[in-house]
């Protein structure tokens, strides 16, 4: 007999591109019966909302996860597990954190995920390409790793001030690469991926 799927958890990461930083991984878990447009009806692909707009939704998450209509985590894996372990690993790492942390029991749940992402074989998972676009419960997963990436961030900004992480949040925009060439590497830039522009 198939034990119904009473919950309903969606995945995605942010950061898995750029030269510094960790790369982050959002869940939110909801009753499957939560209408997700409903409570947020401009949810979509965290890449095509504004950072104010990204904001706003972030709040309405922490707002209705205090009143028990939602729970939500977000786990990061660092830029010195990156190197150590590659962008895959890390990536893999924080998926299982965060799935881990919301349903530490399989039963009655149903994860869906964007991309390549996978959670750990125990859950009743469906992996969707392009699902943050899709998928809203994913959508909403996409803004809220990518909220608490980018607040990471400017906190990272402000202890390296050379940088830029305010603005590019650590991707490898022109005005990065040229920061590390003058300044060289910081403790957070992830060496495998930026070596090459500091020895230009």
């Amino acid at each position: 007999m198939i034990k119904a799927m009473r919950y309903l958890i969606g995945v995605d990461e942010a950061g898995r591109g750029p030269l510094a930083g960790p790369v982050s991984v959002g869940a939110v878990m909801v009753p499957r019966k939560f209408d997700v447009l409903k409570a947020f009806p401009d949810v979509k692909d965290s890449k095509l909302l504004s950072p104010k707009k990204r904001e706003e939704i972030y709040e309405e998450v922490v707002s209705r996860a205090k009143t028990g209509e939602l729970r939500f985590c977000v786990r990061f894996a660092d830029h010195v597990y990156i190197d150590a372990y590659g962008i895959t690993r890390a990536v893999r790492q924080a998926v299982q954190k965060s799935v881990s942390a919301l349903a530490p029991s399989s039963e009655g749940v149903e994860i869906f995920l964007d991309g390549l992402l996978h959670a750990p074989s125990k859950y009743h998972q469906e992996t969707i390409i392009h699902g943050d676009a899709l998928i809203p419960i994913i959508s909403l997963a996409s803004v809220v790793a990518k909220v608490r990436r980018d607040r990471l961030m400017m906190k990272f900004a402000e202890k390296f001030p050379k940088y830029g992480f305010e603005t590019h949040k650590g991707y490898g925009t022109k005005a990065h690469r040229d920061a590390i060439l003058r300044f060289g590497l910081c403790k957070i830039h992830r060496v495998s991926y930026s070596r090459k522009f500091a020895l230009r």
